[in-house]
């Protein structure tokens, strides 16, 4: 008869290890506060059926052993429990069963609440595929010259066409000098566009004088024009003027000057008419 009223200690021990857990003791502590599951989801902004699945001590039901033990830190702290020590009796329940050495991950979360959402990651990933393609643009505008450059590099690294043999490169009118040589004692001036005085006064024979490449809108003014011989580049150019007759105002840059011995240049010869015939004697 004895035997019948000795409580059964497996089933007390067995009753008193499932109060033990490290779920009941989160359920016991939210009970004793009067908050509902959803109250300590909102605090911890973890989902209700997985606070629900730390409650059950159902591990599995979770992403990973190191966000039960982060999920159960969270709990622990929202509802004023040692999270320490929650998080302790977690890692010592998952290593005593079998998911311990089925889902061991050596990363844990301090606070799984804090993990950013999924749209926050995509978020970030597309802003940094942004950065990168427009680095990637940048470079390439900066690295790649403009097409007036690109053409400019190109007609510089063709070579020149070769020149016939016998034939000298052509000069511009403009780099070609003018020079000015007195046959006999003249007066004369040369100014430009602006009015300075490029040249101004006498010059005895046999002296010359070279204008300045510089000069704009360069003219002479002298009152014995065929005293004065007049080249460009070397190449003879006619009177200015006629003999003893004042000239004011005339250009003298090269290309005025080459135009003018153009204009000037004697024209073709013309033919000789054919001689009469003679009738022959009879």
């Amino acid at each position: 008869m004895a035997d019948e009223t000795e409580p059964d200690t497996g089933a007390v021990g067995a009753a008193e290890a499932q109060t033990n857990t490290p779920g009941a003791k989160l359920h016991a502590g939210r009970e004793a506060l009067g908050l509902s599951i959803q109250d300590v989801a909102t605090r911890t902004r973890i989902a209700q059926r997985q606070l629900e699945a730390i409650e059950r001590d159902d591990y599995g039901a979770l992403p990973g052993i190191p966000y039960a033990v982060g999920f159960a830190r969270a709990y622990a702290r929202a509802i004023g429990m040692d999270e320490v020590e929650i998080a302790a009796d977690v890692r010592r329940a998952v290593h005593e069963s079998d998911l311990g050495a089925n889902r061991y991950e050596a990363f844990e979360p301090v606070d799984p609440a804090r993990v950013p959402p999924r749209r926050l990651a995509w978020v970030v990933a597309v802003i940094v595929v942004l950065l990168i393609a427009g680095y990637t643009l940048w470079r390439t505008q900066v690295l790649t010259p403009p097409m007036g450059e690109q053409i400019a590099q190109q007609q510089t690294t063709q070579p020149a066409a070769p020149r016939p043999a016998g034939t000298r490169p052509s000069v511009p009118p403009a780099a070609q000098p003018v020079v000015f040589t007195a046959v006999d004692d003249v007066w004369l001036r040369i100014y430009d566009e602006a009015g300075e005085r490029l040249k101004d006064g006498l010059m005895k024979k046999g002296e010359s004088f070279t204008l300045p490449a510089a000069a704009k809108g360069p003219m002479i003014l002298t009152g014995r024009p065929q005293a004065l011989s007049v080249t460009v580049g070397g190449k003879p150019i006619p009177p200015l003027g006629a003999a003893d007759r004042t000239i004011a105002d005339v250009p003298v840059s090269a290309e005025a000057l080459l135009a003018r011995g153009a204009a000037t240049a004697p024209a073709g010869a013309t033919p000789a008419p054919a001689p009469a015939a003679v009738p022959a004697r009879p």
